[in-house]
């Protein structure tokens, strides 16, 4: 049976959507994108900033699950721009040192207009 995930400390879902779904042992994060769980508000302007309240957003949502970043086995990224690659990817290694698999593609347009977002699977 698959049972709702959801933290105050993450933003809430801006579409008809959960922050996350465990199913057994499996968590499945919808993506994250850097909104500020308060305000709502875009957060950073730049690559980096934008990728930093990424990881808090996910962050919130992994431990409300019981989990932390050493459980993500899978994360598939969204970048605005491939000229981003390096920079996010200096953010990014930061937080996933366990190194999962992952898919990073290049998109048109991310809700609001924001430069990344990342989605994540862990077990837990």
């Amino acid at each position: 049976m698959a049972k709702i995930i959801y933290s105050e400390n993450a933003p809430e879902p801006i579409g008809p959507y959960s922050q996350a779904i465990l199913v057994g042992n499996t968590l499945y994060c919808s993506g994250a994108v850097p909104l500020d769980p308060v305000t709502g508000d875009v957060v950073g302007g730049a690559i980096e900033a934008q990728t930093e309240q990424v990881m808090k957003n996910i962050s919130a949502v992994l431990a409300a699950a019981g989990a932390d970043f050493t459980a993500v086995v899978k994360t598939t990224c969204f970048l605005k721009s491939m000229d981003d690659f390096a920079a996010f990817n200096g953010i990014y290694a930061k937080y996933f040192t366990g190194k999962p698999a992952r898919s990073c593609v290049e998109v048109s347009r991310l809700p609001k207009d924001v430069l990344v977002e990342i989605e994540v699977i862990a077990v837990v």
